[in-house]
């Protein structure tokens, strides 16, 4: 089931590791603070602007939309599917981020006393505490990997991950988390969907998966 799940979707898989293996090298190389200054210090107004409005997509209200279309447009037991994505992605993270390693500091808390000149966004809600992982990114990639492996046309498999991506870097540019925080938020998100879809994927999609169009 697994193995076939990895085959079928290696357009999402396989470029998938690739990223993970390009950032889990320059985190052995660089550490934290140089890969968020290295970003931070890569703003625009017009990027203010994108990431201001893109990383809501990995936002829990924003998942939870994407559940109740898919509950009312493809069927109940897919729409069941993501619900539980959602829950075992989002408990999964909250219980790192708020037990085991509550309290780390985010970039804001970080670079209090650092004579670096960061880039925030004025008006931008940003925190200070509760770092890692990152539950946006965990929330994107549970969600955009559970489309991914419910879409017939597998080609489209690299834009699914796009997203994910996308949402997880707006994180870092936005000043909120910090790279590692985001690597592993993916991990986190792209495994509950894993799981989630092999224990229920055979229940779910008797009545139909996402259509090709």
């Amino acid at each position: 089931m697994i193995f076939d799940l990895f085959r079928k979707n290696r357009l999402f898989f396989l470029p998938y590791a690739l990223v993970l293996t390009v950032f889990g090298v320059l985190q052995a190389f660089y550490s934290q603070a140089q890969l968020m200054q290295w970003v931070n210090s890569r703003n625009s107004p017009l990027a203010d602007l994108i990431f201001s409005y893109f990383t809501y997509v990995g936002d829990g209200a924003f998942f939870i939309t994407v559940c109740l279309l898919l509950l009312a447009l493809v069927n109940w037991r897919v729409g069941l599917m993501a619900f539980a994505s959602f829950a075992l992605s989002s408990l999964t993270s909250e219980f790192l981020k708020k037990l085991v390693f509550n309290g780390s500091p985010r970039p804001l808390k970080y670079f209090e006393h650092s004579t670096f000149q960061y880039h925030v966004i004025e008006g931008l809600d940003i925190h200070s505490y509760n770092s890692f992982p990152s539950g946006h990114t965990t929330t994107a990639f549970a969600m955009f990997g559970l489309l991914a492996f419910l879409d017939q046309k597998k080609r489209r498999g690299w834009l699914w991950l796009l997203l994910g991506l996308l949402a997880g870097y707006s994180r870092v540019y936005l000043f909120q988390h910090f790279v590692e925080d985001v690597f592993a938020g993916s991990l986190v998100g792209t495994l509950s969907s894993i799981i989630i879809y092999g224990l229920m994927s055979r229940w779910a999609t008797q009545l139909n998966p996402l259509k090709e169009n």
